[in-house]
């Protein structure tokens, strides 16, 4: 039979162990929300073929990782709103990383309803000029043990004089 002197030392070391962990895993998080937000941009927009009354489009994002650990990734979602309102949406299964300090190119087909199309050709066809057009860009790439990154990038954008989509 154990002596209360061993079962108390045994007690303490446990609790001591479980505090350790404890601070350790605390202290690891932390480092682990440190980090700097992706930078994104669109680069690139090429058609793709749509089905009836809806047009898609392959988005092309340069992902630039400026921290010290790759952004391992396993699906993307997008979406793009343009003069305040929804426009485009899409998801992708790709997987991949971006590597530390680095950037990767990435392509995500989005689709735009014919309905979203002449809401906003509606909303422009009021406009006198096609410049500064606000849009809004928030995506996630999923994955890792947080469930991943999000991204947002946002500024204006200037439609030909014509305003036709």
């Amino acid at each position: 039979m154990q002596s209360a002197f061993a079962v108390r030392t045994s007690r303490r070391f446990v609790f001591a162990c479980l505090t350790l962990f404890a601070v350790c895993s605390l202290g690891g998080c932390a480092g682990l929300f440190n980090r700097e937000e992706m930078r994104v941009n669109v680069v690139g927009l090429e058609p793709l073929e749509g089905q009836g009354l809806e047009a898609r489009f392959n988005v092309k994002l340069r992902v630039q990782n400026p921290n010290d650990a790759p952004i391992e990734y396993n699906g993307i979602s997008l979406d793009l709103d343009l003069n305040g309102r929804p426009f485009a949406s899409g998801v992708s299964d790709q997987k991949g990383s971006v590597p530390r300090f680095g950037e990767a190119v990435l392509a995500v087909p989005v689709t735009v309803s014919a309905f979203t199309a002449a809401r906003q050709a509606l909303g422009f066809a009021n406009a006198s000029q096609f410049d500064n057009i606000p849009y809004a860009l928030r995506g996630r790439l999923a994955g890792g043990p947080f469930g991943g990154a999000t991204f947002n990038d946002k500024g204006t954008l200037s439609l030909p004089s014509g305003g036709g989509f």
